[in-house]
């Protein structure tokens, strides 16, 4: 599955770019939110290269309609798509989604836990974790850990994180916010920090069987994830990220269409060599270089704070994970 050419990939290359040549016939995908943006494109990619896709998604009904050309590729492809209930901000709903996956007992070669929110309002999920960290982090924490042992010897879990990862480490004496002001895009920065942290301490826990975790920055994409944010909000953050990006004599941001986000996404899963992405934080279809935690936020120019791929930070995300969900993996 690996393929020669990794170093010849970049910020502009899409999925077709990345999977060109290669064949995944016999490999089983889980995607998690598959009912738009990256998660459908990703699905639609390795569905079109022979893989067997399993999507999970919150509203079937949508997620039916959002994946008709999943469907169709796939059988051009050889590959095969099928759709499962998950809402990651209900802990019934995703250990009932687990179980279901437990019960088949098939296995997988690769998790990809691309469903988020972002910047959303103040909130709760449906156990009291705030809205962003329930869904994005606690949410897929459990799955995953329930279903580890469905993963084959030599698989892969890619967590989608964010450059957002940027705007703030974990808390764990405030996970939700409350002795701390809320902020939108800071609970955005913490939910995404812990989507790194986790496929650290995973990877740190599933490597001697060969199964290696990783996270991805899929790029500043215009998806149905900036839904949330306040209007003009988005526009102030880019307004921003221009401004930074001249005072170092860069031209201006420029966003990605969805195929070019997905890559990175499929890149890790499928074609990058594992022993390169294991624990580590990857952009632009390469690994992320580590960059000082005062550097500016610009949330697109390149690299991961160090605080992010910590690892006594991610033992201690894992542990406070557990207390809250009140399970132990």
């Amino acid at each position: 599955m690996t393929n020669t050419l990794t170093n010849t990939f970049g910020a502009t290359s899409t999925t077709e770019d990345v999977l060109s040549g290669i064949d995944l016939r016999g490999k089983r995908i889980l995607v998690t939110g598959v009912s738009a943006g990256l998660g459908v494109e990703t699905a639609r990619s390795l569905a079109a290269h022979g893989a067997y896709v399993i999507g999970a998604a919150r509203d079937l009904a949508k997620a039916e309609n959002a994946t008709a050309q999943v469907r169709k590729d796939a059988t051009t492809g050889g590959g095969n798509f099928k759709l499962i209930e998950l809402d990651l901000a209900r802990l019934k709903s995703v250990r009932a989604c687990a179980d279901q996956l437990l019960a088949k007992g098939e296995p997988f070669d690769v998790i990809i836990a691309n469903a988020g929110v972002m910047a959303t309002p103040f909130g709760h999920t449906a156990d009291g974790f705030e809205t962003q960290f329930g869904t994005n982090h606690l949410g897929h924490f459990v799955l995953v850990n329930r279903i580890a042992s469905l993963i084959r010897d030599g698989g892969r879990l890619i967590n989608l994180s964010s450059a957002g990862h940027r705007y703030s480490n974990v808390d764990l004496n405030d996970p939700n916010f409350e002795r701390t002001p809320y902020e939108p895009f800071v609970s955005y920065g913490r939910s995404k920090t812990a989507n790194i942290l986790f496929a650290v301490a995973f990877d740190e826990r599933h490597r001697d069987r060969g199964v290696r975790a990783a996270a991805v920055h899929p790029g500043g994409i215009r998806t149905e994830l900036g839904r949330y944010a306040e209007p003009g909000r988005m526009e102030k953050v880019i307004e921003e990220i221009n401004r930074q990006l001249a005072a170092q004599g860069k031209g201006p941001f420029q966003w990605k269409s969805i195929p070019q986000g997905a890559a990175t996404s499929v890149w890790a899963a499928v074609v990058a060599p594992a022993s390169e992405i294991g624990g580590r934080y990857c952009e632009n279809c390469h690994v992320g270089h580590i960059v000082p935690d005062d550097a500016p936020i610009t949330a697109v120019s390149e690299g991961v704070r160090g605080y992010a791929l910590d690892p006594n930070n991610a033992e201690a995300l894992w542990k406070k994970s557990e207390e809250m969900v009140g399970e132990r993996f």
